[in-house]
């Protein structure tokens, strides 16, 4: 494996603040294009932060459907060319046989889990059900997960530009933290991590920085992971989405306040009156 270039660069600006405009440096995060290849064959060029390649490899084809298991990778192969990253995926003879079958293309820019993809079926593919989780939190969990995950930010704390997915377990907080300036890009390798190191999906929620789409849902899924917390809002696609899954969907996580979407029984936290 090729070593990993620096996450993020020092850059100059003028910044203009109440008190008046002076030269300044800042920290801004670098991205680059990472190709992923399957038997030779480049499927998806993501851009994305250069960081925790084999966790986002391993991430990536997980939460793709590309393989079901992580030991149906043989080798993962990772080599800078300059103008990016080059990452071979040499799957096992079954899973090879099975991605050949339903091999699709797709180039994607940051924030983009969805471009190239060549059919609507491929964009709508059916969701990992998570209906039979007996995972259970509390409304401390919700907002401390947020809490907690604001503190294994690094790179964001430096640049302000990352966004960051990390797994909570009731008891145990923030297990694994990664973060990538796309949001898909940083569940991936969130995926690929828990893989990695055998923890569980079902154990824990999924945290993440950043609105949920019907491709993060799809993703918490593919993790097994039956609770999804945002900060920011849902799409209503990925509402109707977890509902269908059986997960649940809490967003807008501010400080102690948050809402739920799709199955409010996994989150303890009393039922009041309608708000608007």
């Amino acid at each position: 494996m090729t070593n990993e270039r620096p996450p993020i660069s020092q850059t100059s600006r003028l910044a203009h603040r109440a008190g008046g405009t002076a030269a300044a440096d800042r920290m801004v995060p670098e991205e680059v294009p990472v190709a992923f290849s399957f038997a030779g064959t480049t499927h998806a060029v993501m851009m994305a932060s250069p960081a925790d390649f084999e966790d986002f490899a391993l991430g990536f084809s997980l939460t793709e459907g590309i393989i079901a298991d992580p030991d149906e990778i043989e080798a993962i192969e990772v080599e800078d060319l300059g103008a990016g990253i080059d990452i071979q995926i040499r799957l096992k003879d079954k899973a090879n046989t099975r991605f050949q079958a339903r091999r699709r293309r797709l180039a994607g820019p940051v924030g983009c889990g969805l471009c190239g993809i060549e059919s609507i079926e491929e964009a709508m593919r059916s969701v990992d059900a998570v209906g039979a989780s007996k995972l259970t939190l509390n409304a401390e969990d919700v907002t401390r997960s947020v809490k907690l995950l604001s503190k294994r930010q690094p790179l964001h704390t430096e640049t302000g530009a990352v966004h960051a997915a990390g797994f909570y377990v009731p008891g145990k907080g923030i297990v694994m933290a990664r973060e990538d300036v796309g949001r898909h890009n940083a569940l991936d390798k969130l995926a690929g991590a828990l893989a990695r190191a055998g923890i569980d999906g079902s154990s824990g929620a999924v945290v993440v920085t950043s609105r949920v789409s019907v491709e993060m849902v799809q993703k918490t899924a593919a993790i097994g992971a039956a609770i999804i917390m945002a900060v920011s809002a849902p799409t209503a696609l990925a509402i109707r989405t977890a509902e269908a899954s059986g997960m649940t969907l809490v967003a807008l996580v501010r400080g102690d306040d948050f809402d739920i979407f799709t199955h409010p029984d996994r989150v303890a936290c009393g039922v009041a009156k309608h708000v608007a």
